[in-house]
């Protein structure tokens, strides 16, 4: 027998659990992950709130600006997706729809975590670009984007595939 998603509701290898309870595990470990994740991106957000009310904020040229709005932007949509679990499953609790809660707040996990990885390559951009110049702005920025991308997307596959 599988579940909606296509797995066995017995698992063949690993946990002996009902669908029920996997759903459950697995609600619990997202909460962990966006606990984590959630303090990071709203200290980053509250930061970048109150950059335009700093005295040298004037001194920005218009590609400083323009970086620093897609930055602030994409903190507050990536905060968004990070808390939108939580409503949703306050929306639907006791409703017996467990399993595509914990799905639906994967997916927007996963969608927070690309839109953090840009807002913290935005964040080094605009950083290395204030402090030293355009050139190296773009090579940190660039530099965090490809760091990010292959920790959080290459070394899951790579480490899946070995084992």
């Amino acid at each position: 027998m599988t579940d909606t998603a296509g797995m066995p509701e017995r698992p063949e290898h690993g946990r002996e659990e009902t669908l029920e309870e996997r759903s459950d595990r697995n609600w619990v470990e997202l909460l962990q992950e966006l606990r984590v994740m959630q303090t990071g991106v709203q200290i980053l957000t509250g930061f970048l709130l109150i950059l335009p009310f700093q005295s040298r904020f004037q001194d920005l040229d218009t590609f400083q600006r323009n970086v620093y709005l897609v930055d602030l932007l994409t903190c507050i949509v990536a905060t968004g997706l990070f808390v939108a679990p939580v409503a949703i499953h306050r929306a639907l609790f006791r409703k017996h729809l467990k399993q595509p809660v914990v799905t639906v707040g994967d997916r927007m996990t996963r969608a927070a975590l690309v839109l953090l990885a840009v807002a913290l390559s935005c964040t080094a951009l605009l950083v290395f670009d204030v402090v030293l110049d355009r050139t190296a702005g773009l090579v940190v920025g660039g530099g965090c984007a490809v760091l990010l991308l292959f920790l959080w997307a290459v070394l899951p596959v790579i480490v899946r595939r070995r084992h």
